[in-house]
């Protein structure tokens, strides 16, 4: 099976890509700024935002899948026209589309979301996956798409930052409330469904439901770090519009899938 990557040089691209290659598939991966450090990995410069170029690269590669998982926050022309344009570009040469989303476009509630219902951004990045999903669902009725949550493991950006929060660094928020999930669970995930012909919306996300500075004293715990130094707030206290309790149910997914999906306290026990 031949499966191209679009933001291969991302964590998750990344790991896809690895995870891809020690199946046995034929795996190609796109980067812009980056690079794709994987073994038996064909690297592919491209911009997103070009559509010619998107279409053309996809064409060249002809793969049998596509997973999309570009995305730069703050950046509508690569988060939502990016998307738009992997999910013409599959459709063209009829490839199967994985399609990576974000529980960030839910506005937050105390229900857990199932995997069915519709956005409600609260913030330009929320609306940007918004539009990404609206986009893929148009232009291939039958793509997988993929609504995770943080996603952890080594190199993880979400781990770092629970580091410099508990040197001092940085500040989590204790109110809110995320369900994060292993990046290699998360890319074994995308790889089954790549090969499968499941369409349509499915939560893909950890078990367990923890605020951000649970997470920190996780980590805190897990690597040995002091957790006293640890700097929390809330989203009142920041001012700042964000996405509180967002826990996603996947259920269904836990269901469909091989894949088992752990959660963040089986990942960071010491």
């Amino acid at each position: 099976m031949r499966v191209l990557v679009v933001g291969g040089s991302g964590l998750l691209g990344r790991s896809v890509c690895r995870r891809g290659v020690s199946a046995g598939w034929s795996m190609v991966g796109t980067f812009h700024s980056g690079e794709i450090d994987v073994p038996g990995v064909a690297a592919r410069r491209l911009d997103v935002t070009d559509r010619s170029a998107v279409r053309a690269l996809v064409a060249e590669v002809r793969p049998d899948a596509v997973v999309g998982t570009p995305y730069r926050y703050g950046d509508w022309a690569v988060t939502a026209d990016g998307a738009a344009h992997v999910a013409l570009a599959a459709a063209e040469v009829g490839a199967r589309l994985v399609h990576v989303s974000s529980d960030a476009l839910h506005a937050g509630r105390p229900v857990p979301y199932t995997d069915d219902e519709p956005p409600t951004p609260v913030h330009a990045y929320g609306a940007a996956k918004a539009a990404a999903e609206t986009a893929v669902r148009a232009i291939d009725p039958g793509a997988a798409l993929v609504r995770t949550s943080l996603i952890v493991g080594e190199g993880s950006k979400q781990i770092q930052l629970c580091r410099d929060a508990l040197a001092g660094r940085a500040t989590l928020f204790s109110d809110e409330l995320r369900c994060p999930i292993d990046v290699t669970d998360l890319a074994d995930a995308v790889l089954e469904l790549a090969a499968s012909t499941y369409s349509g919306l499915l939560n893909v996300a950890g078990p367990d439901a923890v605020s951000r500075a649970e997470l920190g004293l996780l980590v805190a715990e897990r690597y040995g770090l002091a957790a006293a130094g640890l700097r929390t707030t809330t989203s009142a206290t920041s001012g700042l519009v964000r996405p509180l309790d967002v826990r996603l149910d996947s259920a269904r997914a836990a269901a469909l899938l091989r894949t088992r999906l752990r959660g963040v306290r089986e990942l960071l026990a010491s």
